[in-house]
């Protein structure tokens, strides 16, 4: 707590009470160390792991008005952040200092998700609202719902619904020109990968000659590449196991005025087979999902990590582009290095590392949460 993270487990926290009564569930609370000095004020979770998320160093007395000034500034942030792009991050949780809410914007659809019991309650849900309408005047809000998160935290089930106005669904622009189609209450997540979006263009500037996008989703970075505009990608292929995304992947070629091919497969088997069959490429582009959802995965996903990397190296042309991605948060980056750099070794190839990224910018990282700083992204050129 006195090294500024945030977060206090059910564990190290003595009894909370209010006058002998336990604390309700989603309260405000006042913080203290051992010694009664007072550190600050947190939401109280009665059923989470994290039992407490500091919300402030001082006071605080009435947490809808807090929670509407600190979506304002976040606001305010993006605006110095983010440009040619109508699709970002608005509010990541605690690294905006709003413990337990996410809003996404999508053009003029705003997607939010709601973590915590205390940004359930409704005084907050109002003001989150209404500040959102406010300061942004979307055509629709939308709620998505996690409901394993909903269920951790004790919460009513949910269904993923139009919170506010009458638009659920809406086409917005990433970098300059590349649309995609965005449907609140359908796909993963808020909807797409917002943390990927400076990591799509920034790879789109090295991506050349036959490219394969594995993990595709819904075509982010191989729509990039196909959208070059110096169009150094002689084919674009888009790899992923959900039709569902697929489809879409296609109804986005489609918005670009593109045709490109997208295969349904497991990304891994694949893989193996075009390494076995001596298939080559320029560009690999590999996305999984995140492979540790818990430290107990830990060394499991870094076997599936090498696994994939050192296929992927063997399929590559002298001088080509390898971009590989983990939002693993358990698999740190140091362990991301390493593990890629063994498969290297495996593969007897040299790469260089032309770029080492995060999330986008939108997408803040706090030096003392460690949790914020979950994406890595490596772009790689092979020299042999």
């Amino acid at each position: 707590m006195q090294g500024r993270h945030p977060w206090v487990y059910r564990s190290d926290v003595a009894e909370p009470s209010v006058d002998g009564d336990n604390v309700p569930s989603g309260s405000l609370v006042r913080v203290l160390d051992q010694r009664g000095k007072f550190l600050g004020t947190a939401l109280y979770s009665s059923s989470s792991q994290i039992a407490i998320r500091m919300i402030s160093h001082g006071s605080v007395v009435d947490l809808p008005a807090l929670v509407a000034e600190r979506i304002r500034d976040a606001i305010g942030y993006r605006k110095e952040l983010v440009s040619n792009s109508d699709a970002y991050r608005i509010v990541f949780s605690e690294a905006d200092f709003v413990p337990g809410l996410i809003v996404d914007r999508y053009n003029d659809v705003l997607c939010i998700q709601i973590l915590t019991q205390a940004m359930d309650a409704a005084p907050v849900r109002e003001a989150i609202v209404q500040t959102l309408r406010e300061e942004l005047q979307p055509a629709g809000i939308v709620e998505r719902v996690d409901a394993r998160i909903r269920e951790l935290e004790q919460l009513p089930p949910l269904q993923s619904r139009l919170l506010w106005g009458e638009k659920s669904s809406t086409v917005f622009t990433m970098n300059s020109g590349v649309r995609f189609h965005y449907d609140g209450l359908e796909g993963q997540k808020t909807g797409a990968f917002l943390d990927q979006r400076q990591n799509y263009a920034a790879a789109a500037q090295h991506a050349h000659g036959d490219a394969l996008d594995a993990f595709c989703y819904q075509g982010g970075f191989a729509l990039h590449f196909a959208l070059q505009p110096a169009a150094r990608c002689s084919s674009v292929t888009g790899v992923d196991s959900s039709r569902q995304a697929l489809e879409m992947a296609e109804k986005n070629a489609t918005l670009n005025g593109r045709e490109m091919e997208w295969m349904e497969a497991n990304a891994f088997d694949l893989l193996r087979e075009y390494a076995a069959a001596n298939r080559r490429y320029d560009t690999v582009v590999l996305d999984p999902p995140a492979f540790a959802k818990t430290r107990r995965d830990l060394e499991k996903a870094l076997g599936g990590y090498k696994e994939l990397n050192l296929r992927a190296m063997k399929m590559l042309r002298p001088g080509g582009i390898l971009v590989t991605c983990s939002c693993s948060f358990h698999v740190g980056a140091a362990d991301f290095f390493e593990v890629v750099a063994d498969a290297a070794r495996d593969a007897h190839k040299t790469f260089r590392v032309v770029e080492n990224r995060g999330a986008a910018k939108d997408h803040p990282v706090l030096l003392n949460v460690p949790e914020t700083r979950y994406l890595k992204c490596l772009i790689l050129s092979v020299s042999n």
